[in-house]
């Protein structure tokens, strides 16, 4: 029989940059007592995404980082949209290059990860957030 939990988990950024976060969701995730199925993560913000990335050598995030920098620039004159700075309309589009969902399957009741990822939230804003990350997961 098909079961199914939900929780949201914060994730705090300090700046821009990736933020790991697999631990708390795979601690999240061996409470629930399901050994098999599907879990969905979605971030509730339009200026972050989520992203499974390599999590041994941090300079694969600065190399990422550095990438979006050149490819979508901080102030460039090209955007209208910047209310609340010159990171405003940049961070929407890193967004929308990006993603804001993931769905990971579970087998034996872990994650199933290769051995170098780990499931990171790319703070798009030069400022730091408090990010929701909403997970639901179902299975048996």
């Amino acid at each position: 029989m098909l079961r199914q939990a939900s929780t949201t988990l914060v994730v705090e950024t300090r700046t821009r940059g990736l933020v790991e976060f697999t631990r708390p969701v795979a601690a999240w995730l061996g409470q629930q007592g399901i050994a098999s199925g599907l879990l969905t993560l979605f971030v509730r913000h339009t200026s972050a995404s989520l992203l499974v990335q390599e999590n041994a050598d941090p300079d694969v995030r600065g190399d990422l980082d550095r990438f979006f920098a050149r490819l979508v620039p901080d102030g460039d004159p090209l955007f209208r949209h910047v209310e609340e700075g010159p990171d405003d309309m940049p961070s929407h589009i890193r967004t929308a290059l990006t993603t804001v969902q993931l769905s990971i399957p579970v087998a034996d009741g872990d994650l199933v990860l290769a051995t170098w990822q780990g499931i990171y939230l790319w703070e798009h804003r030069l400022r730091g957030h408090r990010r929701e990350v909403a997970l639901h997961l179902l299975g048996e």
